[in-house]
């Protein structure tokens, strides 16, 4: 037997399967088909024309040389003041980096810590990349379902069981990839209570969504609700979402100083320092004009609000109210056991997406790929048409059963 020449942490991953449906949704759309694309998790918006322009002033200046690893003084700079400002966090500029993109802080902040055996509770539904970097770097992802009727919220009691000698991190993401979920200060209270009593783990947060949520607030954050973690807690966020930057790829940790010093040594010898250029246009999102942030989490509220109504009105669907982020995660249980009109039964979340794929066109991906059945996650980072049509297709398809 042939021995495979790929090494066994990469052979232990799969593929991301969000980045897999929506290639399979482009395939599709290249031999002629007509898809209705409900997978991609970017904003729809161009990144705003003030941000734009101060990349191309960047490069008129001549700033297309390497910075410092961990990312020029200025954007560290303007990270600092918006922790600050707007999360009431306080960091020196020595303990931030930049980095390409928020995947890329989580990833290097598994691999600076976690080794073989170490554990990671990842809450479930969760972003379908946290537990195969986990796997790629060595440690073991422990999966902690969280149910529909506690919101898809962690919960004390889950955490508490969950935790054992081996655990080193806690993943946490609010508002959450894929169900909107939101944790309130008081929750987030709660939840370190039980992690002051265990001195071991270390908690990241994914703040990547924090500005798109749909009540006007501001979103706490643990370390509001417990400083007394913060030597052991590392705040992962960026600009894809926010400022409709996913393709400039920046975004960035803030952390104690050792877990900040080895991620710089980790990234110059990996990547080097982001993109001079992208950093430029970071700079100007974090310190320019931010009216628009709220406009857009406007539009997705809109568009939520919709999507709600349409898929809440099919029979054998059903999706919570979710509090932010821009996905429906929507329960499709009364559809398991139908029988579809060529003849086949409806027996998972999987199915009921390649019904709804291949009968009319509709992509989503399949709620099995965020740890959690039978659900569906439908993006509204897209125009409310697109949702319409997509829902109308779906509806004609739920009558097509039996």
């Amino acid at each position: 037997m042939k021995s495979s020449r790929i090494a066994e942490r990469v052979r232990r991953i799969k593929q991301s399967p969000s980045s897999a449906a929506a290639e399979r949704a482009a395939e599709l759309r290249r031999q002629g088909k007509d898809i209705v694309n409900l997978v991609v998790g970017e904003p729809d918006f161009d990144t705003p024309a003030h941000i734009r322009k101060a990349a191309c002033e960047a490069i008129e200046r001549g700033e297309t040389r390497y910075t410092a690893t961990a990312g020029t003084p200025a954007l560290r700079k303007a990270i600092a003041d918006k922790l600050a400002s707007e999360n009431k966090l306080h960091y020196e500029p020595r303990d931030i980096i930049a980095t390409c993109g928020a995947k890329h802080a989580i990833f290097n902040a598994l691999a600076i810590t976690v080794e073989s055996g170490d554990e990671v509770l990842v809450p479930a539904p969760y972003w379908v990349s946290y537990p195969d970097m986990v796997l790629a770097c060595d440690g073991k992802p422990v999966i902690v379902v969280c149910t529909e009727a506690d919101g898809f919220k962690l919960t004390p009691a889950l955490l508490e069981a969950a935790i054992t000698p081996r655990t080193k991190w806690l993943i946490l993401n609010s508002p959450s990839n894929p169900t909107g979920a939101s944790y309130s200060l008081e929750e987030l209270r709660a939840l370190s209570d039980v992690l002051l009593r265990h001195p071991q783990v270390l908690v990241m947060t994914d703040d990547i969504y924090e500005h798109i949520r749909f009540d006007g607030a501001a979103t706490p954050h643990i370390l509001n609700a417990a400083p007394e973690l913060r030597e052991r807690t590392l705040v992962i966020n960026g600009v894809s979402k926010t400022y409709a930057m996913t393709g400039w790829r920046i975004g960035y940790a803030a952390g104690p100083s050792d877990l900040i010093a080895a991620l710089d040594v980790l990234q110059s010898q990996s990547t080097s320092n982001p993109s001079s250029v992208s950093q430029a246009a970071a700079l100007a999102a974090l310190s320019g004009d931010q009216s628009f942030v709220a406009d857009f989490a406007g539009v997705y509220r809109q568009r939520r609000d919709r999507g709600l109504e349409l898929l809440n009105a099919i029979p054998g669907l059903s999706c919570r109210t979710p509090g932010g982020a821009f996905y429906l995660f929507v329960n499709c249980g009364g559809l398991l056991g139908r029988k579809t009109p060529d003849g086949g039964t409806l027996q998972s979340d999987v199915d009921v997406v390649m019904y709804f794929l291949e009968s009319t066109g509709v992509a989503l991906v399949a709620g099995s790929a965020y740890g959690v059945s039978p659900y569906f996650r439908m993006s509204i980072a897209t125009a409310v048409e697109v949702i319409e049509e997509g829902c109308r297709r779906m509806a004609a398809a739920v009558a097509a059963l039996s």
